[in-house]
Formats: C-alpha cells, sequence, structure tokens
C-alpha cells in the first residue's frame, strides 16, 4: 500500500460560510473554531494520525487569514519567550508538534469546487492524492479508506456516511409513539461525507478550469458513469458545520469529552 506521507492531501478551503454567519462573520469557515481550534485544525490532525503529512489547501474567501494562521502557529499553540530589549526572533520552547508540510494555493474568490482542485494540479507531484471539505469532521478511518481505494483499482473512492438527522426521531405504531428520541439520530441512506481518494487521472481528465466547475456535478457524475467511483462505507460519526447550530453542537461535544472526531493520539496508527 502507498506510504501516505508520500500522498498529498488536497482540502477545499475556500467558502464563505454564509449559512454560518453568526460564527463565520469575520473568518473564513476553516478557522471557526471547535474547542479554540479551527475546522481545518481538526481536519488535519485527523489525517495526521494515519500517516498523512502533506496538505494543499485551496484558498479564497480571506485567505489571508488562513495564511496568517499557519505562519504564526508555532507561536500561536507553544510557550515561548521574546526580549522586547532588541528585535531577535521569538524563542519558542517546546518542539513543533507537527510534522505538516502545507502548500497554500490561491483558487480564486468564488470559484466552484471542481476547478479549485484543477488549479491546484501542480502540486499534485503523485500518482494519487486525497481530497476533503475544510468543514466536515469524522471518525473515519483513513487506512482502511486508502486499502479500499487501492484494492478497487477505481479512479476515485468516494466515503459514504449518513448524516445526522437535524430533528430527531419517533417510532409510530398506529395512533402511538412506541419511541421517542431527542437527541439527533443518523439518518437512513448514503450521502457524500468527503474523504476522497483519487487517481492522478481524475484531475487531469475529468475536471475543468471553468469557474462554475462543481465537483460534485459533471466531473463526479461522469466519473460514476464511467464505473470509476467506489465507496467507502464509514458507519461512524460523521458531521458537517454547515449551521450555527451545528457549530454550537460540535463544541458541545468537544467540551463534554464526546468528541469522537478525536482519533488522534501521541502514537500515529501506522497504515495496513
Amino acid at each position: 500500500m502507498t506510504d501516505p506521507k508520500d500522498i498529498p492531501v488536497v482540502i477545499l478551503c475556500g467558502g464563505m460560510g454564509t449559512r454560518l454567519r453568526e460564527a463565520s462573520e469575520r473568518l473564513p469557515k476553516p478557522l471557526v473554531d471547535i474547542g479554540g481550534r479551527p475546522i481545518l485544525w481538526h481536519v488535519m490532525k485527523t489525517y495526521s494520525q494515519y500517516g498523512f503529512r502533506r496538505f494543499v489547501l485551496c484558498l479564497g474567501y480571506k485567505s489571508d487569514l488562513i495564511k496568517q494562521y499557519f505562519l504564526n502557529y508555532r507561536t500561536l499553540t507553544a510557550d515561548f519567550t521574546i526580549d522586547l530589549a532588541d528585535d531577535a526572533p521569538a524563542r519558542v520552547h517546546t518542539p513543533p508538534c507537527e510534522e505538516w508540510t502545507i502548500t497554500f494555493a490561491e483558487t480564486g474568490l468564488t470559484t466552484a469546487t471542481g476547478a479549485r482542485v484543477h488549479r491546484i494540479r501542480d502540486y499534485l507531484d503523485a500518482d494519487r492524492f486525497a481530497l476533503t471539505y475544510g468543514d466536515g469532521i469524522g471518525d473515519i478511518r483513513l487506512d482502511r479508506l486508502l486499502a479500499t481505494h487501492e484494492s478497487s483499482g477505481k479512479i476515485g473512492t468516494v466515503t459514504g456516511v449518513h448524516p445526522s438527522s437535524r430533528y430527531g426521531e419517533m417510532h409510530v405504531s398506529g395512533e402511538s409513539v412506541t419511541e421517542f428520541n431527542e437527541k439527533p439520530t443518523l439518518a437512513s441512506g448514503w450521502v457524500n461525507g468527503g474523504f476522497f481518494l483519487f487517481e492522478r487521472e481524475f484531475a487531469d481528465h475529468y475536471l475543468s478550469d471553468d469557474p462554475d466547475e462543481m465537483l460534485e456535478h459533471r466531473p463526479l457524475q461522469k466519473l460514476a458513469r464511467d464505473d470509476g467511483l467506489g465507496v467507502f462505507e464509514h458507519n461512524g460519526f460523521w458531521m458537517g458545520m454547515d449551521t450555527f447550530r451545528d457549530w454550537t453542537e460540535l463544541n458541545r461535544r468537544w467540551d463534554t469529552g464526546d468528541a469522537p472526531w478525536r482519533v488522534w493520539d501521541d502514537t500515529p496508527v501506522a497504515a495496513g
């Protein structure tokens, strides 16, 4: 199996997050925080746990803030000392906690998802690449996703997820409610949860530079018609941060220690 450290991870970070306005009025959506860290950081930590180290961020709305966050990452996350009497750089007391190489690519303010990926092809220097959104998190077994993709022989693999119902669930029999669940439950059926793996030819032959080209429309539809798109079925936790309610729920989970997507620890999972 391909070593994950050799596979670039493309993350779509250009969205405006208009439905999350209460939390993202001054920030690009990927920088909206969960537990004091941007949701983008949570996504990258998930990949890092499984050995992925190289990231390409497709930037758009307020891209300067994403760049500034990572340019200042060490001083934002570590203990350091500065001497105000001279211009010496800060002395950071803790070693770098992430072994990430990050490429920041300007892909346009209003560019659609497919065209964003097309515009970063020069940074895809491997036979395959991973791709996901900067606002969806889950306890995805990325080692199993990679194994599934490689064994399928297909051009692309998408992670299928069961999203949570926003309204809870009642089981009804006749005129009686037999079960009442206040908390959101998993909806039936599969939806696109991101966390893709693609062979390089997808970027070369299925995408275009049309700024209105949505990844989820013509490119993936054509790939599916060509029998080139497989699925990795994920039955665990997954949630997209689309609304203020989602943001509140994810922060509640983090604060109470009920954060299933926190798969990372001090010992990365070996792929395979």
